[in-house]
């Protein structure tokens, strides 16, 4: 058995599948599992929720700024024109066009991981819906990247901000960070996000509306959170 096998075998000795685990305690073992690794493995969250997003007032979607960040690479694209055109790239816009970069979007050409548009730029935006949309990279304005102000929404992208949307099945996906983080700031950033999906809670949910919480690494285990001890740090805190 090789040094690897024999490191991955001891932390899965360590937890229980069908135990329950602090934020905490299910990040020092992820980050454990992760040494064996020869690369950084992202950190993703899983959230189960109690809602059908086939009904219009259950749809759980938006942005959030983790605090520090995701450690991904993001490439951002930008329609605009003129001023704003050169406001996105001395904010650190990865392309920026107009009529010229939907062409090569409709071309096959998708070098990006975010879109971002200016208001007048949308009907030249809206003839790739059909692209973009599929691949959730079509710009809106309820999550910010249908803005006049492409520097916050370019540096936001930058500095980790990401997109949350439930799937059909009420699954909502992320990633929260990398393994090389500091345990703190992973836990930061879990925590961040699950308070933001419990503000978004739709008006249509009924129930139960967080049913299980994940985190997982690239190749590590998937370990269940403890939601009502989270909910109780959360209790402490604001008293």
């Amino acid at each position: 058995m090789s040094k690897q096998s024999k490191h991955l075998k001891a932390v899965a000795e360590k937890f229980d599948r069908k135990t329950l685990y602090s934020v905490e305690e299910a990040v020092k073992i992820l980050k454990d599992s992760a040494k064996a690794r020869k690369f950084d493995e992202t950190i993703d969250i899983a959230m189960n929720l109690g809602i059908d997003p086939k009904h219009a007032d259950q749809q759980v979607r938006g942005m959030v700024s983790l605090p520090h960040g995701t450690g991904a690479t993001v490439r951002v694209a930008v329609f605009a024109r003129d001023a704003k055109a050169d406001e996105a790239k001395a904010s650190g816009a990865d392309i920026v066009g107009a009529e010229d970069l939907a062409e090569k979007i409709k071309g096959g050409e998708i070098d990006f991981d975010r879109c971002i548009a200016t208001p007048d730029m949308m009907p030249v935006v809206g003839t790739l819906g059909q692209i973009l949309g599929p691949k959730g990279l079509m710009p809106n304005p309820k999550l910010g990247t249908v803005t006049p102000d492409v520097k916050k929404a370019v540096e936001d992208a930058k500095g980790g901000a990401i997109e949350f949307r439930a799937e059909k099945t009420g699954i909502i996906h992320a990633g929260v960070g990398k393994a090389s983080f500091d345990e703190v700031k992973i836990v930061e950033n879990v925590k961040a996000f699950i308070e933001t999906i419990q503000k978004a809670r739709p008006s249509g949910a009924k129930g139960t509306y967080i049913n299980k919480v994940t985190l997982s690494s690239t190749m590590g285990p998937g370990i269940k959170i403890d939601m009502a001890a989270l909910d109780e740090d959360a209790k402490a805190k604001a008293a």
